[in-house]
């Protein structure tokens, strides 16, 4: 069974509009990414996050229903499985609320439209005009109607949708025509020899009583314009109170027409240019996007006689270039000037627009990495042994990938985690210990001071309010010759060191020390923990004293252990507790005593007494709202403990998770709204937050950290200070989990990406794009990037029309006998008409001492090379109708590939999965198949043989071996398979046959599978087996269920599909259904969705009961599954 899961929702943005929708005076911006809606609302000019939703589809269409009275609108949603439905803001929930929903409007036997689909409104507010399916238009009309008593509240409402053919079956674009009775629709359309023509119909419509939809009657007018003469025409633009009934876009013309249908004036462009889409700022004022992301203003020239528009006439029509951004799917206008640029292959983007100087300026930018065409893995965050994992190392995993399309094209690494942002370095400061912020004086509000603790020695260093930054030799007193163990303000405005000899008072002001405690002769401090007014010291290990601060330093308390009984680590939480914590060595026991009297008040055992698991920090806070503290424990094995912590002390509510090999060190990040977060240093540090009552634990974007502490100065309030082993640099750690996303812009479609550990580098293949005398030239490279800086090193120039196909890494031979990283490239020429032409070549690069690529072979195929990989220790090379298994060998400075076996594909392999001695082969059109490669014996040639198929018609986009003879396809109409070949079969045919075992619909095209290898522990419940990139810029983790685990979450995902609902009441099973143009499913095979299993620890607790009646298992057990589960990524 097989397990989906999310880590970097979809981020492309194809379709947007804005709305009076949370309030009725305030327009709010909605965007739609695949399946999920976001809610966007102004505030001060930029673009915040509101409200988002997830819809059981793929969302194609989205308007706006506007509301005849002072009320909300209401949005219309329209989805790819052809469902229609109106949602509302529910004020008193802040929830969206479903008003109307029309099921499965599919036509049966027509064929859904080759571009996008289509959805616009006529201007009376009268009907919706949608156009799904080629030859018909849908018709959904906006009923108005009065209810309640007393004062009518007017009430705007859809009626049932009816459908109408129409002869026009390529219509590129529609539009409603303004200033008639009657409403009229322009259709742009072309017919089989890609000639453009433009008709005018008239639409009338009948309600019928119910259930009869109604009828409509589509007539046409005299308005026909044939065969128009610039047959790139792309859009129309109606017009509105002006002579002129539309503009027509095209490449290199623009053209408005009349009422009558005559063509009144004609705007030539001095560039030819394809227009993707447009918005209107004034009744004679648009706004237009190109294909290569400018921006144009284009107008009417008005002259008019008079006021009332009756002798108004267009003079001209002109356009300006403003200037450049991502290229748009949409245009959505935000008033003031500001507009919203929705893109799909780019960022996306709140533009302000200066009509005056004819420019653009960017306001606010939405990350954006779709399309993802190819991506590579550069570490998964693992790095156990010995069979210690880290539970969510997967999660940590830094994914580059190839982003965008020509201009928009760039390299992005995509980490999930909590975001570190380095606001300065203050040098090479390696080898710190720990570290501690002061105030130099008591009055102060923000800190000063930096104490950083090394071995042997303590440094100081004070901060000016410019930020210059100063080390001084001697501070207050301080004993600088040994390690400090604490310093902190407290009380009376005095300070606090503690170190293995003694523990000091200091005065703020003169910095005399006021009191001294120190341990007797041969005795030393072996830790210590404060507060405001007490401190706690374990001397010589057995020992556990508690001083009092406000009595200068005097022995309050006093507790001694056996040798048996050592203190392993201490803490005192909060500035005024009255308790404090202890751990201890051999028992592997927490205990918890009395502040004043160190009275025992509970012991809790944590460990084992082998010496590994042991409690070696201890940290307790406040960190989630309205609940009990929270005591974390740091074990030595990398293992934290988390209880709850009741009114009389006793602990509950423990929970186990796994955060490295070795043990973590706690500091806590103060919140503003009083609670605490925990930041913990490990081999993978981890931000520790409250979300919904629940701790979660996210991966922090510091690698190498070795200790923080919280630094809120007056020049960078709410920072935090980072030690690394090399330096040390002052940050500002976000407050939660987070995608970040850091790029490189490329400005040309990066195809392929090559990652190289060894060679620190990127090897990239990339296509630019230029127009040279109104032609379209294409330019392939190859370029090496630094994995670090994220740096272009290094360019390879491609031939004309030669583009790159796939590319990979792959240790070769250098001639020596030894192996020697290097980079390989397949590439394809776009030129077709010449048959003599090369079709491909394989080009294989080495990396130069200076970071060059050199081309040490070359190999001329017979076909575009469409995917690469090892072989044992051969290059598999994927040419049209072939796979071919080619021998490197490198002799002086000659390179050599030889053509050793080959194996027939039914059309193109367009992807491999390389296992041992065996490759899975994704077919174009027909499947997965698994070949066998064999060298020969006594004098045979080597051989590439079929050994298994899968016998179905899917058009493959990727395929990767996931476990023993099994292995992930994913297809072009948007389905995941699982396909298992059974060794033991019957019959040589059962042993042949790739079996499905496992399927659903993900409704993203994928583009890319990566195979990934991450140790799983005994008890998980999923084994992470593969991520997925698609097309929309998701990231998805595929995983393998464990076989304990398999009923459970099959009945929890099947419980949650009857119980959470989606808006548009869409059903669940139907949206995860596979589907293609041969059969549909009636719910997904054996495959579970994570993110809906995910969606439990949302539920109000009621509903979890409900949910989990029949899996078996109670909700706290249920929660901490999905817990456990949500902390994968």
């Amino acid at each position: 069974m097989s397990y989906l899961v999310p880590i970097h929702r979809p981020s492309s943005i194809r379709w947007a509009v804005t709305l009076n929708f949370l309030t009725p005076d305030e327009e709010c911006l909605v965007v739609a990414k695949a399946n999920r809606l976001e809610f966007w609302r102004q505030d001060a000019g930029e673009l915040v996050l509101e409200h988002h939703q997830v819809v059981f589809g793929r969302v194609t269409m989205l308007h706006r229903l506007r509301s005849v009275s002072h009320q909300p609108d209401h949005l219309f949603v329209g989805t790819n499985r052809h469902a229609y439905f109106t949602v509302s803001w529910d004020q008193a929930t802040k929830r969206l609320k479903t008003e109307k929903s029309y099921m499965d409007q599919a036509e049966g036997g027509a064929r859904e439209v080759q571009n996008e689909e289509k959805c616009v409104v006529d201007p009376s507010g009268r009907y919706f005009v949608l156009e799904s399916f080629e030859g018909i238009i849908t018709v959904i009309p906006i009923l108005k109607s009065k209810r309640g008593s007393g004062k009518p509240e007017d009430r705007t409402d859809i009626g049932p949708p009816v459908p109408a053919r129409i002869p026009e079956l390529f219509v590129r674009s529609l539009a409603f025509l303004y200033g008639y009775h009657k409403p009229r629709l322009a259709l742009l359309w072309e017919d089989g020899h890609g000639k453009a023509y433009i008709k005018v119909k008239e639409i009338s419509y009948t309600a019928g009583n119910p259930p009869d939809p109604g009828v409509v009657e589509i007539n046409d007018t005299t308005i026909t314009l044939a065969n128009l003469r610039d047959q790139g025409a792309s859009h129309i633009i109606p017009v509105e109170e002006h002579q002129l009934s539309f503009i027509v876009l095209g490449e290199t013309t623009i053209i408005g027409i009349t009422h009558d249908g005559s063509q009144l004036c004609t705007l030539r462009l001095t560039e030819p240019t394809v227009f993707v889409a447009w918005e209107r700022l004034s009744r004679d004022r648009f706004v237009l996007a190109d294909d290569y992301g400018n921006l144009h203003l284009l107008w009417l020239t008005i002259i008019s006689d008079d006021e009332d528009f009756s002798g108004r006439d267009a003079e001209n029509l002109d356009i300006k270039k403003l200037g450049s951004t991502s290229r748009a799917s949409s245009l959505v206008s935000l008033g003031n000037g500001f507009m919203f640029v929705a893109s799909h292959q780019g960022d996306s983007k709140v533009v302000k627009i200066d009509e005056k100087k004819g420019s653009v300026q960017d306001v606010q930018s939405m990350s954006n990495i779709a399309p993802v065409l190819d991506f590579a893995v550069m570490d998964m965050g693992s790095g156990g042994e010995e069979g210690q994992t880290n539970e969510y190392s997967s999660g940590q995993a830094r994914i580059v990938t190839g982003s965008g399309a020509f201009q928009d094209g760039s390299l992005r690494s995509v980490r999930s985690g909590v975001g570190l942002e380095e606001l300065g370095i203050l040098g090479n400061i390696g080898g710190i210990r720990d570290m501690f912020s002061l105030r130099s004086t008591g009055a102060q509000r923000y800190v000063d001071t930096l104490v950083a603790s090394f071995v042997g020695e303590t440094r100081v260093f004070r901060f000016g309010s410019e930020g210059e930054v100063e080390e001084v030799g001697d501070y207050k007193g301080f004993d600088l010759s040994e390690s400090t163990m604490v310093a902190a303000n407290v009380l009376n405005e005095q300070i606090l060191q503690v170190t293995a000899s003694s523990v000091r008072l200091v005065d703020t002001e003169g910095g005399t020390i006021l009191s001294e405690w120190t341990p007797a002769k041969g005795q030393t401090i072996t830790d210590s923990a404060a507060n405001d007014d007490k401190v706690l010291i374990a001397v010589d290990g057995v020992s556990l004293l508690v001083l009092d601060i406000q009595a200068g330093l005097a022995i309050l308390a006093e507790k001694h252990f056996d040798n048996q009984s050592q203190i392993a680590c201490l803490a005192v939480p909060g500035p005024t507790s009255s308790i404090c914590i202890a751990g201890f060595w051999q028992s592997a026991t927490i205990s918890i005593f009395g502040l004043k009297s160190l009275d025992l008040l509970h012991t809790e055992t944590v460990g084992d007494e082998s010496g590994v698991s042991v409690p070696r920090t201890i940290l307790m806070t406040q960190v989630l709202a309205e609940e009990p503290p929270t005591l974390f424990v740091g074990m030595a094995d990398g293992i934290v403990f988390t209880f709850s912590v009741s009114l009389d002390y006793s602990l509950f509510a423990k929970k186990r998770v796994v955060l490295g090999t070795q043990q973590a060190s706690f500091r806590t990040l103060s919140r503003p709204d009083g609670l605490h977060n925990v930041f913990a240093i490990c081999e993978h540090p981890s931000l520790i937050y409250g979300s919904e009552g629940k701790l979660i634990y996210s991966a922090v974007t510091a690698d190498t950290a070795t200790c923080v502490c919280p630094f809120d100065s007056e020049l960078y309030p709410g920072s935090i200070m980072v030690a690394t082993a090399e330096e040390l640099k002052i940050a500002a750690v976000d407050t939660k989990r987070a995608t970040h996303v850091r790029s490189l812009p490329v400005k040309e479609t990066v195809r392929r990406v090559a990652y190289s550990a060894r060679l620190r580098a990127f090897g990239l293949g990339t296509i630019a794009r230029s127009v040279q005398d109104g032609r379209e030239i294409a330019k392939g490279h190859v370029k090496l990037v630094d994995e670090v800086l994220f740096g272009l090193l290094d360019t390879y120039d491609l031939d004309t029309d030669e583009v790159v196909e796939s590319s990979m890494r792959a240790e070769l031979d250098d001639g020596n006998g030894e192996a020697r990283e290097r980079f390989i490239v397949g590439t394809g020429y776009l030129d077709e008409e010449n048959d003599e032409a090369l079709r491909g070549r394989i080009l294989i690069f080495d990396v130069t001492e200076d970071r060059k690529l050199f081309l040490i072979a070359e190999k001329e195929v017979k076909g575009a090379c469409k995917c690469l990989d090892v072989l044992d220790n051969c290059i598999l090379a994927g040419l049209v109708k072939s796979v071919v298994v080619y021998s490197f060998r490198r002799e002086a400075s000659r390179s050599k590939l030889r053509r050793r076996a080959s194996y027939r594909t039914s059309t193109a392999p367009v992807d491999f999965s390389v296992t041992g001695n065996h490759v899975a082969i994704s077919d174009l059109m027909k499947s997965v198949s698994i070949a066998e490669f064999k060298r020969g014996e006594n004098g045979l040639s080597d051989s590439l043989t079929e050994v298994a198929r899968h016998f179905q018609t899917t058009w493959s986009t990727g395929v990767a071996h996931v476990a023993e003879d099994t292995y992930l396809e994913s297809d072009a109409e948007g389905n995941l398979m699982v396909l298992h070949q059974n060794q033991n079969g019957v019959t040589e045919d059962d042993r042949r046959r790739l079996e499905v075992t496992s399927e659903m619909l993900l409704d993203e095209v994928v583009n890319k599978i990566q195979r990934i290898t991450v140790p799983a522990s005994p008890d998980a419940t999923v084994i992470p087996r593969a991520f997925l990139a698609t097309v929309d810029g998701s990231i998805y983790l595929f995983a393998l269920i464990a076989p304990r685990k398999q009923g459970m979450l099959m009945s929890l995902q099947a419980s949650m599909a009857a119980h959470v609902r989606s808006i548009g009441h869409l059903p669940f099973n139907k949206y995860r259904a596979f589907k293609n143009t041969v059969r549909q499913a009636d719910e997904p095979f054996r495959f579970v969705d994570g993110e809906l299993i995910e969606r439990f620890l949302e539920c109000e607790e009621s509903l979890q009961e409900e949910i989990v009646d029949g899996v078996k298992a109670s909700a706290e057990e249920v929660r901490a599954m999905v817990e456990s589960l949500k902390r994968l990524h």
